[in-house]
């Protein structure tokens, strides 16, 4: 994963005004629309997961830059805007909330119209899910998952996070063809500066951790329940992290998927975490057991100070990359000039990109 730096993303409440959204749609289309034109579909799927070059997208169309609303509200915008610009190739799924969840039928919608089988890229949206949500436990509960595609199946996931506190928000980005591994250190990019506990089961030193993982879920569930009660009996002689990681466990709801797994025997870590009932809280509780017996430590460092490609504005942690700032301004100003935008959306345009990279 490239260096990078980091963001707040604090959470906003309310929607965006209809007017200032058909604005964004609008602006959207052009953008995307002329840096396929220049550079092709891939270039722009490869963009748009780049975390950084979506914030500067957010800004460019006029929403505040450091809002979770412009998560949401982008992706809004990307979707609407690429159901009208049919022949590109690209697609857009999911959302928020409720939408979300439709994320599986909407690619197999658009898949039956390609004549291709959808499984891969299904596989893909759910698995990517689960591992921001059970494999990356670190406070935040996605309510947020957009999945961009090519006909020819390269694909982006956007998704974001809710704080358990609901102040603050954190974005996930993924990208096909960066991905070696989905359970090692698989993330293009993650947008947060607010840290957590953090129990990371994709740190790409716990390949242990996430094989002894993989064969205490085949172990008799009498025998899981056992240590899981002794950790919770002996909560006060533990380390203050594995206090606040067992206290919401209900051994009584954990047994039912501990012989779940036992039954199905998983081959590995990412088919025990895409098994159905496999949540956070299995994942955790069969970490702290492994903890308990091999003495194999749980990871607890955050991924989200690998943010942007860029680094940050503020020179936290290193400073930013004017090359790769100056590709990106580059880059956009080419297309909002070759787009097909009346002159006062030109303008205003232009005016954000100046004020986000020069007036800092």
């Amino acid at each position: 994963m490239q260096k990078s730096g980091s963001i707040d993303l604090p959470l906003h409440y309310g929607r965006t005004p209809r007017w200032l959204f058909e604005k964004m749609r609008k602006l959207a289309r052009c953008i995307s629309e002329v840096i396929i034109i220049e550079f092709g579909r891939e270039y722009f799927i490869e963009r748009i997961s780049d975390p950084f070059w979506f914030q500067c997208l957010g800004c460019v169309l006029g929403f505040d830059w450091h809002s979770s609303g412009l998560t949401t509200t982008v992706c809004g915008a990307l979707k609407e805007a690429f159901s009208e610009l049919r022949g590109w190739g690209i697609y857009v799924c999911g959302g928020k909330g409720a939408v979300s969840r439709r994320t599986p039928i909407e690619i197999e919608n658009i898949a039956q119209k390609l004549s291709k089988d959808p499984h891969s890229l299904i596989y893909a949206s759910k698995i990517t899910a689960k591992i921001d949500n059970c494999a990356l436990q670190d406070g935040f509960n996605l309510y947020h998952h957009t999945f961009i595609f090519t006909d020819d199946f390269k694909w982006a996931v956007i998704q974001q996070g809710m704080s358990e506190k609901g102040c603050w928000a954190r974005r996930y980005h993924w990208y096909s063809e960066e991905i070696e591994n989905f359970v090692n250190q698989p993330h293009k990019g993650i947008v947060s500066e607010k840290s957590f506990i953090t129990m990371n089961m994709v740190d790409d030193k716990k390949d242990d951790l996430r094989n002894l993982v993989t064969q205490l879920s085949l172990r008799a569930p009498h025998q899981n329940m056992r240590d899981l009660l002794m950790l919770k009996k002996t909560i006060t002689k533990l380390p203050p992290r594995h206090r606040v990681l067992l206290s919401d466990i209900n051994p009584k709801h954990v047994d039912k998927i501990f012989l779940k797994t036992y039954k199905e025997k998983p081959s590995d870590f990412i088919s025990l975490l895409y098994s159905y009932g496999v949540g956070p809280k299995t994942i955790r509780a069969l970490a702290l057991i492994s903890d308990l017996i091999y003495g194999e430590k749980v990871s607890f460092r955050d991924p989200a100070r690998f943010s942007f490609a860029h680094g940050g504005k503020d020179g936290y942690p290193y400073k930013i990359s004017h090359n790769e700032y100056e590709r990106t301004i580059d880059i956009l100003k080419r297309a909002i000039n070759k787009a097909k935008i009346d002159n006062s959306d030109k303008i205003k345009a232009l005016r954000s990109i100046y004020r986000f990279y020069y007036k800092r």
